[in-house]
């Protein structure tokens, strides 16, 4: 099967145009493949979505100005969780979410400096209370007996209970900030109590 032969006449008004005037660039069984350009709109799109994506990347990722998606969906789960730990129930998870939580330890160190410190020590290694840091426990080392300890106190032995004084809160926020000194074993008095991992 042999090409139709192209004219050199210009096609009148109504008739189709020449393969040569529709910048044909292929043809394969009869399929015609014509070199078209892309409309511009399109083009802005494109470009538009490519410049988007490199400056949100560099943004995000490079300079990390931003906080990510990623990092802000953990901090806003920490903070549901912490939220849900103050004001649910006292149970060891429920500590041991605000014991990781720095806002809560900070807050907790600065109560343990101003009521806890004298008996067990800035670093409460131990004064006359016992050391806190070791993993030795008087009255059980679960975060809920931390709790309870700091709440009750053992006035027989020289602590007060700090439950009417410090106030539910504030409480959560020194036993979540004692948890977390439970394993730095800073020298200080001998170990007392049975251990507790």
């Amino acid at each position: 099967m042999s090409a139709p032969a192209i004219s050199d006449q210009t096609p009148a008004a109504g008739d189709p145009p020449r393969p040569a005037d529709r910048k044909i660039v292929h043809v394969y069984d009869d399929i015609e493949e014509e070199d078209n350009h892309l409309p511009n709109w399109w083009l802005a799109i494109l470009f538009g979505a490519i410049v988007f994506g490199f400056g949100y990347w560099f943004l995000y990722e490079v300079t990390a100005t931003l906080p990510g998606p990623l990092a802000t969906f953990r901090a806003e789960t920490a903070e549901a969780a912490k939220r849900r730990a103050e004001a649910g129930p006292v149970t060891n998870e429920s500590l041991l979410v605000l014991a990781k939580d720095p806002r809560t330890l900070a807050d907790g160190k600065q109560l343990f400096a101003s009521t806890c410190a004298p008996c067990h020590a800035p670093l409460a290694q131990g004064l006359v209370g016992p050391n806190l840091t070791d993993k030795f426990w008087l009255h059980g080392g679960t975060p809920v007996d931390i709790h309870k300890s700091i709440t009750n106190g053992y006035p027989e032995k020289g602590m007060r209970p700090w439950g009417q004084i410090l106030g539910a809160s504030r409480v959560r926020t020194v036993a979540a900030f004692v948890i977390s000194l439970k394993g730095q074993n800073v020298p200080g008095r001998p170990p007392q109590g049975v251990p507790v991992e």
